[in-house]
């Protein structure tokens, strides 16, 4: 593999880092059972945040491209590559419900403000966030984990990156799905814990032996 596109993959990892810090630290936090919930749902702060989300699972795939191409030369590709099949499904399965989040949550923001309605903005939103989509938002952030988890296996044995660079990826996309339920600072930390993560694969691959 060049190093041109040892970098370019570095270069999406580390911008996909950002975009998942800038996702929680941007997003509006508000009573989301009140029209100041319509009002964050409509806010351009919600469809930027979210918008950058999709963006960060995007480059986060074709980083890790690259990363599975560099761990093929070892005797971690077994690994490596059940790692990518995973890590591409569970993104598959996960930005359709980011979809609805960033853009059907918007739309009804506008229209329960519009209303002036609470009782519209809750069934609607209930409607969209825990229908039949939520499970497959479900499945595809557990599958996120299990590639990450087996990418940070993978970096271990390979023996051509730092062994620890993988970890932080890991746990950052094993807490993946339980930060929904914490409050706004530990969402922003976790944030930030994925950001470190994706930096620090990001530098392991553009140092590698």
């Amino acid at each position: 593999m060049t190093r041109t596109r040892i970098h370019l993959a570095a270069l999406s990892l580390a911008v996909a880092g950002a975009c998942f810090f800038a996702y929680p630290a941007i997003r509006p936090y508000t009573d989301e059972a009140s029209l100041a919930g319509a009002g964050a749902f409509a806010s351009p702060a919600w469809i930027l945040s979210h918008t950058l989300a999709i963006v960060g699972f995007i480059l986060l795939v074709l980083g890790l491209l690259s990363l599975y191409g560099i761990l093929r030369e070892t005797k971690a590709e077994p690994r490596a590559l059940a790692a990518l099949v995973l890590t591409w499904a569970g993104v598959g399965l996960t930005l359709p419900y980011y979809g609805a989040e960033t853009f059907a949550l918007a739309a009804v923001g506008r229209e329960a403000i519009e209303q002036n309605s609470v009782d519209l903005l809750l069934a609607l939103t209930d409607a969209i966030r825990f229908g039949e989509g939520v499970w497959l938002f479900g499945a595809g952030l557990l599958a996120l984990a299990a590639g990450a988890i087996l990418f940070a296996a993978a970096i271990w044995r390979s023996g051509t990156l730092p062994r620890w660079s993988g970890i932080p990826l890991a746990l950052g996309f094993a807490l993946f799905l339980p930060q929904f339920f914490t409050p706004p600072a530990v969402r922003i930390a976790h944030g930030l814990l994925v950001m470190v993560g994706c930096w620090l694969v990001a530098w392991s691959m553009t140092k590698r032996r």
